[in-house]
């Protein structure tokens, strides 16, 4: 990636400034009622512009083409890949599989407290298989059905499950885009990432059981009939396992990106609406595969094509080359030898929390600052569980605050950002501890 140099200029500057404006909009989403999406794009496309007047002054102009191209090729990678995420829990919801879960969880006589362990649970374990987004997806809309009157309990369960999701993500090269990069890269075996385990688990489980106490011990009300799932409610979750299942395959065996595979699963849910209108005793039980795509929350997609592309354009400019060099090079100069990385890796953690973790880690592994296999362990765990500390940090909290507007916001996460960040500490101190043999 070639950079334009060009932090110290007054356009380098300005581009800085609008996107701090945007992200202060964002955060203030609850209380100006402006969607978040709205102010990103905007600050998006004035930051390129920028770039472009910059990269031509320079006689650079194909610099500024040709990034920008990478930046939307690598959003459209996302944006197809959730777009068929989401298809698939919509068309889930529809045929009523979390809404007879929520029955089946009910009616055994769980409490509330009960169900955000079970929940919390189900997500770290499920992320690091499926993905920490579509982990949060899938068990935000379970939490929907469940506490539909309970707006305390939808807004800390959805904080359990975005800490549950990050951390069990932080493990496996399949939980995270972080992860998987740093796999592709060679840096990291694929059984290398599973002593990340324990130090994940702690981070999770040190704010899951302080929060579980604001959390009312109560049951909520039993249902006198159960909710039956809707006819080809099976066979959906088959098709999405069997979606999830020919992603990974094509990734790991082939080395095509994990969105064609999704891709390929969403025409398999096509072709199974297609069947269910043309079979005769299931012809009134279709739903509109269209329609499905047409639900999905398309603030959230926008907003991640204007932070993903205002990154990108920052980086461009050269502040992400600056923040690297400023943190592995100048800080480590009068730090031992063996964790001369670890206050770099540790901020690095903390800044996913407000910038996404994808261009962080892209910077760290542009820059390849010579570290041990545990100082890259640690920085795929910091900036798997760094993304925690807010709910814009990752892409589960952004997803979750669009399924669960009003209940979960950015402010009610930020009430609880001390106790992750107890979390966050608490598992760089055992990863440090357990795999000090790594260092």
């Amino acid at each position: 990636m070639q950079i334009l140099h060009s932090i110290n200029t007054p356009l380098g500057i300005l581009a800085l400034a609008i996107f701090a404006i945007a992200y202060l909009i964002v955060i203030l989403e609850e209380f100006l009622t402006l969607r978040k999406c709205k102010p990103m794009i905007f600050a998006a496309g004035v930051i390129w512009v920028l770039v472009a007047i910059l990269a031509k002054q320079q006689g650079l102009s194909h610099i500024a083409e040709l990034a920008i191209k990478q930046n939307i090729l690598e959003y459209s990678e996302l944006l197809l890949f959730l777009l068929c995420t989401i298809t698939y829990v919509n068309v889930m919801v529809e045929r009523k599989v979390f809404a007879s879960l929520h029955v089946w969880l009910t009616n055994h006589g769980f409490s509330l407290r009960q169900l955000f362990w079970i929940t919390g649970t189900l997500a770290f374990f499920l992320s690091p298989f499926v993905d920490n987004l579509t982990t949060a997806i899938v068990m935000g809309a379970v939490i929907m059905a469940i506490g539909k009157e309970q707006p305390k309990f939808i807004a800390l369960s959805c904080i359990n499950i975005v800490i549950a999701a990050n951390a069990g993500g932080a493990f496996s090269p399949f939980g995270d885009i972080t992860t998987l990069m740093v796999w592709q890269k060679d840096i990291l075996q694929f059984h290398e990432f599973f002593v990340l385990f324990i130090p994940a688990f702690v981070s999770y489980i040190i704010p899951a059981f302080i929060m579980s106490f604001a959390i009312p011990n109560i049951i909520p009300q039993k249902y006198s009939t159960t909710t039956k799932m809707a006819v080809g409610a099976k066979r959906v979750i088959l098709l999405f396992l069997l979606t999830i299942t020919t992603a990974v395959s094509l990734h790991y065996y082939l080395t095509l990106p994990p969105v064609i595979g999704m891709m390929t699963g969403l025409s398999y849910l096509a072709f199974f609406d297609y069947y269910l209108k043309i079979k005769p005793k299931k012809s009134g039980f279709s739903f509109d595969i269209l329609q499905k795509i047409a639900e999905v929350e398309w603030d959230t997609l926008l907003f991640f094509y204007g932070i993903m592309l205002c990154v990108g354009g920052l980086a461009t400019i050269g502040y992400l080359e600056c923040l690297a060099n400023t943190i592995y090079l100048d800080w480590a100069t009068n730090l031992s030898s063996m964790h001369k990385q670890t206050p770099a890796n540790i901020t690095i953690g903390l800044l996913s929390a407000i910038i996404d973790n994808i261009p962080i880690m892209f910077g760290v592994l542009t820059m390849s600052p010579e570290m041990s296999k545990g100082q890259w362990l640690l920085v795929t765990l910091t900036t798997g569980i760094g993304g925690s500390l807010l709910s814009i940090g990752s892409a589960a909290g952004v997803a979750l605050m669009g399924q669960a507007r009003g209940a979960y916001t950015f402010f009610s996460h930020l009430k609880w950002s001390w106790v992750i960040l107890m979390g966050y500490f608490a598992g760089i101190l055992v990863h440090v501890l357990i795999n000090k043999n790594l260092f």
